[in-house]
């Protein structure tokens, strides 16, 4: 739940690669000044609800996008029907006590995926997001494995049950504190590819990007959240979007999987002449099947910013 003395809000979905705890290290490459935010890989929301909870969004325009129309989908429906979430969630938290992994598998084969596969036979599935929908996925978030939002071919939502002991489903304050955040004047969330998202970005923006990284070795890969998986072209796209949007005198920051396929993407001259540097750091790795492989390992953090000193 929120921190009522501070009013720091939370995620309200666990997401695999989630930037909570990379925070410290991001938060020295904020720019001291900004006009608008844009956050086009949502994902959980967790270095915009930084910006939030510290203030620093305040009288600004902020744009929120992902290409993924569930993420999208359901942050809507808490911005807009937080009430009717909180009463589904509820409900479902109170079967899952009673019914546990098998109340997991009915929910997610014979609700959740019918449901979603209704939604997406619509021009606009976000739009056609429902309290009911959008408590069911926060439900197999909070209680599936590892924060995951995986689709096999058929497009359905696959992700096993997760091992937990008394998880969290509806935190109710939390998920009010969330709909207001997304209330506040001049917060827009929208389905959309990166590069559209940023198509005006430019002069005095700040422009935060995590990406679905770049895997480490071929058996880190694992299905993708959307249809299209994000494959070494989209990692080429994404960093001619970067250097245009440094050329443009934006303030950018870019978090990915320090491998020898990204550093060659971000120190060719092209990168190094819009101001671009990689910075390598701590972080710790979620998604893996054994608990001991989940350790430290090194990311890159991208950008033009530069870094505030402690």
């Amino acid at each position: 739940m929120p921190d009522v003395a501070t009013g720091v809000v939370r995620p309200i979905l666990k997401w695999a690669g989630g930037k909570r705890q990379l925070l410290p290290e991001l938060r020295p490459f904020y720019p001291a000044q900004f006009t608008r935010y844009l956050e086009p890989f949502l994902g959980s929301g967790a270095v915009f609800l930084d910006l939030h909870n510290q203030g620093l969004l305040h009288g600004r325009e902020v744009a929120l996008s992902d290409i993924n129309a569930d993420v999208i989908g359901c942050y809507r429906t808490v911005r807009d029907e937080v009430d009717e979430v909180v009463q589904e969630l509820r409900s479902l938290d109170r079967d899952y006590q009673l019914g546990g992994d098998a109340h997991f598998y009915g929910i997610r084969d014979r609700a959740f995926n019918p449901a979603r596969r209704h939604v997406h036979a619509r021009e606009d599935p976000a739009a056609a997001y429902t309290p009911r929908l959008a408590a069911m996925l926060i439900f197999l978030n909070r209680t599936g494995y590892n924060g995951l939002f995986r689709l096999n071919a058929r497009g359905e939502y696959n992700v096993p049950a997760g091992r937990y002991t008394n998880p969290t489903i509806c935190d109710e304050e939390n998920l009010r504190a969330w709909s207001a955040a997304l209330r506040r004047p001049g917060v827009t969330l929208r389905v959309a590819p990166f590069d559209a998202a940023l198509g005006d970005a430019g002069h005095d923006d700040f422009i935060y990007l995590d990406p679905p990284y770049a895997p480490v070795s071929q058996t880190a890969r694992f299905t993708s959240y959307t249809a299209g998986g994000f494959d070494a072209g989209q990692q080429l796209l994404l960093q001619r979007t970067v250097i245009r949007l440094a050329c443009r005198r934006a303030f950018v920051l870019l978090s990915n999987s320090a491998v020898p396929q990204i550093r060659a993407l971000y120190t060719r001259q092209a990168a190094r002449c819009a101001g671009l540097k990689a910075t390598s750091v701590a972080a710790r790795r979620a998604i893996n099947s054994r608990a001991s492989s989940r350790g430290p390992v090194r990311e890159y953090l991208i950008t033009n910013v530069a870094r505030r000193p402690a």
